[in-house]
């Protein structure tokens, strides 16, 4: 990993980590910082920490936006020696402290095609557990800074985080937002994803700078956009339900790809039938 921090806002930074285009936010007060999401790996995580300390050398606390290898896999780097505060919501916690082993069989499997030589060190990665929990909404103070965790509903999975910094109009949405790619739906909620995005949405202003999970920064107008579409991918899974359609049908039809609408489809009438 080569990638630095750029500035989007006062005292606010992001890296993009170059394989997978996951963001990394770094929000700067007097004398604390805050690191939301840290990698897949050790190694990234190595060159992260880094990459921050050539930003500022105040002590940070780490927020995760969820449970996903590529925005965890790096808290034992970054917050175990010494020992940094780190904060997700409960469920992605239980799923870091209770589920180690699944998170690392799965993230292995997912990689092992397409990034072989990053597979490799998922199976042996130290998963280091949130130590602060969020239900619905916790306000940190970081250096002066009033920085926001709040959990708008489920979307990307049942335990997203969204972090808000008012005072630089800066929303880190994580993966309930993309723009390198469509959205992800494997652990999905698709029919409320739509409602967490409009909570998420009332927090922004035309001027917020929305940092996705994965791509480059955007505005509210994208986020308005994926918005719709996600409404019609919900409407579609309905009709379908409802119709007996298989899920390959509706994904035949619905926004984001094939692969993933399919995803979503399958997601979407878990949740109708009550299985999800």
């Amino acid at each position: 990993m080569t990638a630095g921090f750029t500035q989007v806002a006062d005292g606010v930074h992001v890296l993009r980590e170059p394989l997978l285009h996951v963001n990394v936010t770094l929000v700067v007060g007097d004398g604390a910082a805050l690191l939301v999401d840290t990698l897949s790996t050790a190694g990234q995580a190595a060159e992260l920490a880094a990459a921050a300390r050539a930003v500022t050398t105040h002590p940070w606390t780490v927020v995760n936006t969820h449970h996903h290898f590529d925005h965890c896999f790096g808290n034992a780097t970054l917050a175990a020696d010494p020992p940094r505060p780190v904060y997700a919501h409960e469920v992605a916690a239980a799923a870091m402290r209770e589920e180690a082993d699944r998170l690392r069989r799965e993230a292995y499997e997912e990689m092992r095609d397409e990034h072989p030589a990053l597979a490799e060190e998922l199976p042996g990665t130290t998963l280091l557990a949130p130590t602060h929990t969020v239900h619905g909404e916790t306000v940190l103070d970081v250096g002066g800074r009033r920085v926001v965790l709040r959990h708008p509903g489920r979307g990307h999975t049942a335990g997203d985080l969204v972090v808000h910094v008012p005072d630089a109009d800066v929303l880190v949405a994580g993966d309930l937002v993309e723009q390198s790619g469509p959205p992800a739906f494997e652990e999905s909620y698709p029919l409320q994803w739509p409602d967490a995005l409009a909570e998420l949405l009332r927090m922004t202003t035309p001027a917020t700078v929305v940092v996705p999970g994965h791509g480059e920064p955007v505005d509210a107008a994208f986020v308005r956009a994926q918005h719709a579409q996600l409404v019609e991918l919900a409407w579609l899974i309905r009709a379908g339900h409802t119709g007996g359609a298989p899920p390959e049908r509706v994904a035949a039809e619905a926004p984001f790809g094939a692969r993933p609408a399919l995803h979503a489809a399958r997601r979407g009438y878990a949740e109708l039938d009550g299985t999800a």
